[in-house]
């Protein structure tokens, strides 16, 4: 629950510190989602400020075993402690992790090899990975270290964009301390008591009260349950129409009086839907802590972290990693001039970033419109097949970089009891397969770590994986795809609660 820094952990971020002070060609590898490309915008902007030559990769968790160690120093953000990445180190290696996932290696794996090996890892220190810190933070963390406070918002960026928030609707732990360093810096602010809606900035109130999918209240039918949100809000009185500006009302536009309202009337609706011991648990789902970029204007994405962190997976999603690098990469340099009140070079800043989101717009759209097709095509087919303790659906043609996120969005059109897990080849190269695995928040507070359980199965049958307790994925040779499904069953007997 620690929100400082224990002093051992303190000690390596000072030696990471070090570390990058004494080289002078680097290169980065960092993940492909929204807390991978945070923290490779973090670290990318240290080095930069440092004056250092640095490369940077975004990749994903399958190429990491074979991936060269051939600059002075090596960083791998927001993965690594899961995998074998240094496989090809030599000698004169340096390697730093920066990672938040349960890791292989002990804290004094550096003492049993003879090169540079720095790992800083939460779980060294007792610290959840999957709820107190993510990639981003551990990286912020490095940044503090050199004095850029001003990097916390990317920090609190990659958590929301990491569902650290999803187990009690706030960030908690070390996550908090990034969050006092945010709001002092006047980049984030924070909305206590709200209702955990996406979209509360861009969308209709409306629209985006009927994608609550945790536990389904709604009808899958986008117009059905959007009339059906509608009918909701009349039936309290709740207003959704701003008359002055001749606009529909955001979740971010309404008084306390109302979201209190809205709240009462979805715990009422979910309680009469799930079993009664996971009755105290259901004020997490519909109310939490909301966070806001306080620099950006409001009703755009960028103003809410939420739909920032998923713009953000668009683009890794849509094989644009240096779209979302750029826009981070013109964000911190547009809040520098903001906080020291220079606008002499904001014009240009901004000209550069509108050109960016333009090209983000574009990728959104796409992203958008791919993902209403495919989920429609599983969603309104008998695609899910239930075994005992999972579901499941064949994502065979599906991009592998989005059948997570498809996964998760398909959810409530199945059991909310047992995970779902989609699977389909990685690439046409590779004829291995991409699982995803997702689930109800509610199934966390079991104390289920599907991460851990995914990686173990994955690797007994010759692959590799990991992840959270709710979102994780693995990688496994194709002809290896029933005897998966099979073990990860036999692993969840007993452990899920199904009356």
């Amino acid at each position: 629950m620690t929100e400082y820094i224990p002093p051992e952990m303190k000690e390596r971020y000072e030696k990471a510190k070090r570390l990058i002070e004494n080289s002078d060609d680097i290169k980065i590898y960092s993940h492909t989602d929204c807390d991978g490309i945070s923290s490779g915008a973090i670290l990318s902007c240290i080095l930069d400020r440092l004056g250092k030559k640095f490369e940077i990769e975004i990749v994903n968790l399958d190429v990491l075993e074979n991936v060269p160690i051939e600059h002075e120093l090596t960083i791998f953000s927001d993965l690594g402690s899961g995998q074998p990445i240094d496989k090809n180190a030599k000698e004169d290696s340096k390697i730093i992790v920066l990672d938040h996932h349960p890791p292989l290696r002990g804290e004094d794996y550096y003492k049993t090899v003879d090169y540079e090996y720095l790992e800083i890892n939460p779980y060294f220190y007792g610290i959840n990975g999957s709820q107190k810190i993510c990639g981003g933070g551990m990286c912020y963390l490095l940044s503090k270290e050199f004095g850029y406070n001003d990097l916390s918002w990317i920090g609190i960026l990659a958590a929301i964009g990491d569902i650290q928030n999803g187990k009690t609707g706030k960030l908690e732990g070390l996550n908090r301390s990034i969050l006092k360093d945010a709001k002092e810096e006047g980049l984030v602010n924070i909305i206590e008591n709200d209702l955990s809606l996406y979209g509360r900035q861009s969308r209709p109130l409306y629209v985006a009260l009927s994608y609550f999918t945790d536990v389904k209240i709604f009808a899958n039918d986008d117009e059905k349950k959007r009339n059906e949100a509608l009918d909701l809000l009349k039936s309290l009185n709740i207003n959704t129409w701003d008359e002055k500006n001749d606009m529909a009302l955001r979740a971010c536009d309404l008084n306390q009086k109302d979201k209190n309202k809205l709240i009462k009337a979805l715990i009422l609706r979910i309680s009469q839907l799930i079993p009664p011991r996971y009755a105290v648990h259901i004020p997490k789902l519909v109310m939490g802590e909301s966070y806001e970029f306080a620099k950006e204007e409001k009703y755009t994405f960028l103003r809410d972290a939420s739909e920032f962190s998923t713009a953000m997976n668009a683009c890794v999603r849509n094989e644009r990693p240096k779209v979302a690098l750029k826009l981070l990469e013109l964000t911190i340099k547009r809040n520098e001039y903001l906080l020291s009140n220079d606008l002499n070079d904001m014009q240009d800043i901004e000209g550069d970033r509108a050109v960016v989101l333009d090209e983000l717009e574009g990728i959104s759209k796409e992203h958008r419109a791919y993902l209403a097709q495919n989920i429609q095509r599983v969603g309104e087919s008998d695609a899910i097949i239930q075994k005992d303790n999972l579901q499941y659906f064949d994502g065979e043609g599906i991009r592998s970089n989005v059948v997570g996120t498809i996964a998760g969005m398909i959810l409530s059109y199945g059991d909310w009891r047992k995970p779902i897990i989609a699977f389909t080849q990685v690439s046409e190269e590779n004829q291995d397969l991409k699982i995803s695995l997702r689930c109800s928040k509610l199934l966390a507070y079991d104390g289920v770590h599907f991460g851990s359980i995914i990686r173990e199965v994955a690797q007994s049958l010759g692959g590799n994986g990991g992840g959270h307790d709710v979102a994780c994925g693995a990688y496994i040779p194709n002809e290896e795809r029933d005897n998966f499904l099979d073990l990860m069953n036999e692993r969840l007997e007993g452990r899920l609660v199904l009356d």
